[in-house]
């Protein structure tokens, strides 16, 4: 969130847009001088804002005397995989906001668990494991599309493999699991939207021809 009278709005140091901050990442300068992203945006100092995408991070690590040296009226030092670094911190966060909402009882796992929950629990989102089989998917979608209160849908996330799970849960072969209604919950799934925004493919060509 940003500071009482802070500006909502920052111009992107690759395409030059002025965007919401929520779409943005900035960066800051460490005390060796190195570019390290701020994605709560509490770090002191002199931000760089770039759009929150792969792709355009990409960009500003390649062109960082352009970006960077510009934005921060100086030498930065920019450390290859940048936007890699950034896409695992976000990654990062997700599977941390995972935790929370298992410790704040909004989540629940295993097939039977979850198929007994889509009958019975306000569900907002299920999450399958990258390396699930399609069947148990398939069935489970099923059992989603047959609940009226479901007719909307619930977000679905195939972002993480049973591994990583099984991590941020703290338990062993967690496949499936459902997301309760619930605070704990909607920031998990806000962390996996910005994370899904930040992968998705752009027009990098047509964003960056006015930087």
């Amino acid at each position: 969130m940003p500071r009482k009278n802070e500006p909502t709005e920052r111009q992107c140091a690759v395409t030059r847009e002025v965007q919401p901050i929520s779409s943005l990442i900035r960066f800051v300068l460490d005390p060796g001088g190195r570019v390290v992203p701020d994605l709560k945006r509490v770090l002191p100092g002199r931000g760089v804002w770039v759009t929150a995408s792969n792709e355009i991070v990409a960009v500003a690590e390649k062109d960082r005397k352009k970006v960077f040296g510009r934005g921060f009226k100086g030498e930065a030092r920019v450390e290859p995989g940048l936007a890699d670094l950034v896409d695992g911190l976000m990654e990062r966060s997700a599977l941390q906001a995972l935790s929370m909402a298992r410790k704040a009882g909004e989540l629940v796992t295993g097939f039977a668990k979850v198929e007994a929950a889509l009958r019975r629990d306000p569900v907002i989102g299920l999450i399958h494991a990258s390396d699930a089989a399609d069947d148990g998917v398939r069935k489970l979608a099923a059992v989603a599309a047959g609940q009226e209160e479901l007719a909307n849908g619930c977000q679905i996330v195939r972002l993480f493999d049973s591994d990583q799970l099984d991590l941020a849960l703290g338990r062993s072969n967690v496949i499936h699991a459902a997301l309760l209604d619930g605070q704990a919950s909607e920031n998990f799934l806000a962390r996996v939207r910005e994370l899904e925004s930040f992968r998705a493919p752009t027009a990098v060509g047509s964003e960056t021809s006015n930087a």
